[in-house]
């Protein structure tokens, strides 16, 4: 079988602390709940979670959907985006099967990144790593007003935003992406065909503007 991997990248530095990591961890529960409901992502998409504050660290390892639950998330400390990037390229080379003679690998891995905040550490390293592993799409999310989007348009060309990091607001981007997982496993089951940019996934809601 070839897997659809899924990796999402959450800031939980000191800064997402009460109401918007309460809203990240609502946010999580309602996509793997989206995605248990969908035959095709149940079919194809593994989840891992890699978390960043002071330190960057994987908590959920790439797991078929089905036997998901929610892992434990707390906000504090710094946002080293830089070593989250590295981890996930570390994640990606070890956990997605590559391809050979005999058989075809893993699909290309899904990426979501959602941080509030500036890197405090060296991000273009982490950028560096990710450059050297295969992925498919990636996108990134500046939530709220303090959010870099510079920063995360040189990670990937795929950048959206939200005005506000309340439980409206991240709750419906996290609908969003299930929903584009939902949309890419489909696609894959279908035609074979991976999504590349922001057009081939669902229309984002109305909290969840486009960067450009």
């Amino acid at each position: 079988m070839r897997r659809l991997p899924v990796y999402l990248l959450l800031d939980t530095s000191g800064s997402m602390f009460g109401e918007p990591i309460e809203s990240v961890k609502n946010g999580v529960s309602v996509l793997i709940s989206a995605l248990r409901g969908d035959p095709y992502a149940l079919e194809t998409a593994f989840l891992s979670i890699i978390t960043f504050n002071s330190k960057a660290e994987q908590i959920l390892p790439l797991t078929e959907i089905d036997s998901v639950t929610a892992p434990c998330i707390e906000a504090n400390g710094m946002t080293v985006l830089g070593e989250a990037l590295s981890l996930l390229a570390d994640r990606i080379s070890k956990e997605v099967v590559k391809g050979n003679r005999n058989q075809k690998g893993d699909w290309k891995p899904m990426v979501f990144i959602m941080t509030d905040g500036v890197p405090t550490d060296n991000y273009q390293k982490g950028i560096e790593d990710l450059k050297k592993v295969k992925t498919g799409i990636i996108v990134a999310c500046a939530a709220g007003a303090a959010a870099e989007h510079s920063v995360l348009k040189e990670i990937t060309e795929n950048v959206v935003s939200l005005d506000s990091t309340d439980s409206e607001s991240i709750k419906a981007f996290f609908k969003w992406v299930s929903a584009s997982i939902s949309a890419g496993s489909q696609s894959l089951e279908k035609t074979e065909s991976e999504a590349t940019t922001l057009d081939e996934l669902p229309q984002p809601p109305d909290e969840v503007s486009i960067i450009v």
